[in-house]
């Protein structure tokens, strides 16, 4: 914090800079009114403030250079596509953050917020939270690059991009900007595009392909990952403005979730709170038919380990969940989900997501097929989800792991992957949908509950 006024990333420079203009206007009126009721030397007096107003004017178009010049097409976020420029960056990026921030001590802070009561003064807590920078620092790196990654697709997001196209472009820049070594710093799970009724766990799969259109409301979820430690964040894109209220309803259900979260909070009470705010809004859709904005209520936020996307906690969106309490030093995914169906979820349409179980006991194979792409999977993805299509790609999904290796490129795998989830080494994880016709939003960011405070560390100006 500076004095009482808190900052963070880019949202927090620019409104500083708003703050300390306004503060330099108001002490200018001040000194104004009382050189009217002064005589003598006033147009001296009044000489000097044209100059001071003449720096402020300058002071003013530097904060607007550093907030950037590109819009988003779509709803749905708010600044500029291109605010990353302050640090440095390319348009598009080019740099690798590590590269961009190597000069700095540490990644940029994520939003602070204070527990109730406060810990950020208590001795013990301020110590052991230095012990875990290393930790903090691997997520804030991570989350640095998420925010560079979608601020660049926030761009590019249009009405009638091909969804394989735009999956690939975000996933590359993702590879580039996180500087990609294996298991070591990466992906942290294949990119979303959830579209219309289709909630979560869906990208289009090798051979199939889908074009956005004005009408669609599409959920855009994809993680980046250093030594493992994952930062889940999602948003949502619609173009026509009907669906302003259901993404508001979605963001602001997200942001009351994360105001709710705390040391020994119960999971159902953040629950509770999130179905609060969800349900107070409702659409207008075609026709004139307003319908109620629902909770998602059989899909939650989670808990997130190293390496383990799902790390066992659940956050439910809905009242009545479990009354298990968070705990000191977690990581939570805290994302909600509104829809205009009947709010709630089932497993259907071709699956292209899969994950290998964390927990999975040894089992054996008969299958050489299997055993192959087993042995792929471990060394390429490990406990990391995948999909299709990066099983398809030249380099077996990991470059840095394969190279130019010709035998990279997964080939006659369906029955393998099949035998695979068959005999629970695999976790299929088909698209999650509500009925047709419908839409579901999303807002997702990444909380650490730090021994002296929260922090937001996906938190960004965007959303």
């Amino acid at each position: 914090k500076k004095g009482n006024r808190p900052y963070y990333l880019l949202r927090g420079r620019i409104k500083m800079a708003a703050v300390e203009d306004d503060e330099i206007e108001k002490e200018e009126e001040m000194k104004e009114d009382d050189e009217e009721e002064t005589s003598g030397d006033s147009g001296t007096k009044k000489k000097k403030k044209k100059k001071r107003g003449g720096a402020k004017k300058k002071k003013k178009s530097t904060s607007e250079k550093t907030q950037g010049s590109i819009i988003a097409p779509g709803r749905g976020v708010k600044g500029f596509c291109d605010s990353y420029l302050q640090y440095g960056q390319t348009e598009p990026p080019s740099i690798p953050i590590a590269d961009l921030f190597k000069d700095q001590k540490n990644f940029p802070q994520g939003e602070i917020l204070e527990y109730s009561p406060p810990r950020s003064n208590i001795e013990e807590k301020k110590a052991i939270d230095r012990m875990q920078e290393d930790l903090w620092q691997k997520l804030r790196h991570a989350s640095e690059v998420h925010r560079h990654v979608r601020r660049h697709a926030q761009s590019f997001i249009k009405p009638d991009i091909s969804l394989t196209a735009m999956c690939e472009t975000i996933e590359n820049m993702n590879r580039k900007l996180v500087q990609e070594n294996g298991l070591k710093a990466g992906i942290g799970f294949p990119t979303g595009c959830s579209i219309n009724h289709i909630a979560a766990h869906y990208t289009p799969n090798p051979g199939g392909d889908v074009v956005l259109g004005y009408d669609d409301v599409m959920s855009i979820d994809f993680g980046t990952q250093i030594d493992g430690r994952i930062i889940d964040c999602a948003w949502t894109v619609a173009f026509n403005p009907k669906f302003d209220p259901l993404l508001e309803a979605v963001r602001e259900a997200t942001e009351t979730g994360l105001k709710a979260c705390g040391i020994d909070v119960r999971l159902c009470d953040v629950g509770e709170a999130i179905q609060e705010t969800m349900e107070s809004y409702e659409v207008e859709l075609e026709s004139g038919k307003t319908v109620p904005v629902r909770c998602v209520r059989n899909l939650n936020g989670h808990s997130i380990g190293p390496y383990q996307i799902h790390a066992g906690k659940s956050v439910p969106i809905v009242k009545g969940g479990d009354s298990t309490k968070m705990e000191e030093g977690e990581i939570y995914a805290i994302e909600t989900f509104g829809t205009t169906g009947r709010g709630h979820v089932i497993e259907d349409l071709e699956c292209s997501h899969y994950m290998r179980n964390f927990d999975a006991p040894h089992v054996p194979l008969r299958m050489p097929r299997a055993k192959k792409l087993l042995a792929h999977i471990n060394k390429t993805f490990g406990t990391l989800a995948f999909c299709r299509r990066w099983l398809e790609r030249s380099d077996g999904g990991s470059f840095a792991i394969h190279g130019d290796n010709p035998n990279a490129k997964q080939e006659k795998y369906l029955g393998a992957l099949k035998n695979l989830c068959d005999v629970g080494i695999v976790q299929p994880y088909p698209p999650l949908c509500d009925i047709t016709g419908s839409y579901v939003a999303q807002y997702e960011h990444t909380l650490i509950l730090r021994p002296t405070c929260k922090e937001v560390v996906s938190r960004g100006d965007d959303f």
